[in-house]
């Protein structure tokens, strides 16, 4: 931990410049190397008419690269990753009643897509430790009804994927064989898992390069990653119309703009996922041992890629007194705080109402205990340590 002399040394040289937010709007770095490369595709457009719409090599060389990067057969780019997540629980054909095990601590986009499929959400436990959806209450929670598993990477950690592949292994459906475990990494593009990249394992994964994230392509944009040819053709299908293998479909393509621009950040992709690293690690170090504060924890069998930086606070602190840290950090150091995610049904009624009668306990306290503080490739060590050195100081001012 930062010792008492060098946090008033670092908080004395005055507020940080840059306003850093728990989640910053941009989430990676632009240089003119993506300027060039969206600019590149709009002057082929302009001198040659031939190639437009039907000129598709940018987004074919992106998803190349993207499926090569993740180790997968198929990649297929999207505009979100809400209509990848969408078209993944589409896939699955639901049925009322069939069930989908989904975290409760989780951003509400994976469990709007179940509902928005016809399935039934059925709220999972996440570990305390590693916040991912539980193994151990997945094996509690699943019915003959399940379908699937539904994990997100969350926060920018891998899921223990491969144990939610064996439960659905022990327990397959009657009609449809093993749950189908399909994983949200929107928050998780670069990080790792059993020496695999994350998109690797379960039938599919969804990944987003909004404009927060990991690597970004211009504001919007996603992809969806597997191995399995059915699936590959029904997500490349879908996304425009579904006229290729006769589903239901709409427009979710991926502008060849942004496509450009996603191959040259996929390049600089572990460089960004480094820099993150290398801040968590520095921070890990200056907020060890404060009494009662729980750091991200990185399995060894994984690699964190530090989308988020999530701390718990004090169980005794849930709520009003985590509350009032996040309002201190802001108000007396300029620096902003995230929670990122209560559980979902606290956050949407619309999902409160579709599974009545299920409340979690543990996420309920993990929701109001969980915080995430400002985190970023660019940011320099001087801002970590402020940060750092901030939050100390604030702990210490509310124990008194």
């Amino acid at each position: 931990m930062i010792s008492l002399k060098e946090r008033k040394r670092i908080l004395g040289a005055g507020k940080l410049k840059t306003v850093w937010e728990g989640e910053p709007l941009l989430g990676s770095i632009y240089s003119e190397e993506e300027i060039e490369a969206a600019v590149s595709v709009m002057r082929v457009a302009q001198e040659d008419v031939t190639k437009g719409f039907g000129y598709s090599k940018p987004t074919e060389d992106f998803e190349r690269e993207f499926a090569a990067y993740a180790g997968t057969k198929h990649a297929i780019a999207l505009n979100s990753a809400g209509p990848g997540l969408d078209l993944a629980m589409r896939f699955l054909k639901l049925k009322r009643g069939d069930e989908v095990i989904v975290p409760a601590i989780n951003f509400v986009a994976a469990p709007l897509a179940v509902l928005g499929a016809g399935g039934q959400v059925v709220w999972g436990e996440v570990n305390p430790k590693t916040l991912q959806l539980d193994p151990r209450d997945v094996e509690k929670r699943i019915t003959p009804r399940t379908r699937a598993i539904f994990p997100v990477h969350f926060n920018g950690l891998s899921a223990p994927v491969d144990e939610y592949l064996d439960i659905a292994r022990r327990n397959p459906h009657k009609r449809h064989g093993p749950p189908a475990v399909i994983t949200d990494a929107a928050r998780a593009v670069g990080g790792e898992y059993r020496g695999t990249k994350i998109g690797k394992k379960g039938l599919m994964t969804v990944f987003s390069f909004h404009t927060m994230k990991n690597m970004v392509t211009l504001g919007e944009g996603g992809m969806v990653t597997t191995d399995d040819d059915d699936a590959g053709a029904y997500v490349r299908s879908a996304r425009f119309y579904g006229g290729a293998t006769e589903v239901w479909g709409s427009s979710y393509v991926m502008t060849k703009v942004q496509a450009a621009v996603g191959s040259v950040q996929l390049k600089k992709l572990d460089g960004f996922i480094a820099a993150r690293r290398r801040l968590a690690q520095a921070r890990n170090g200056m907020l060890a041992d404060v009494p009662g504060l729980q750091l991200p924890h990185e399995p060894k069998d994984c690699k964190h890629s530090y989308y988020l930086y999530t701390c718990l606070v004090p169980k005794a602190w849930a709520g009003e007194k985590r509350d009032r840290l996040m309002q201190m950090m802001s108000e007396v150091y300029g620096v902003k705080c995230l929670v990122a995610n209560p559980p979902c049904y606290k956050s949407r009624k619309l999902l409160r109402d579709h599974t009545a009668g299920q409340d979690l306990p543990l996420s309920n306290e993990i929701g109001a205990r969980l915080l995430c503080l400002p985190i970023h490739p660019a940011m320099p060590d001087k801002d970590n340590e402020y940060i750092s050195a901030a939050f100390i100081e604030c702990m210490e001012q509310l124990r008194k």
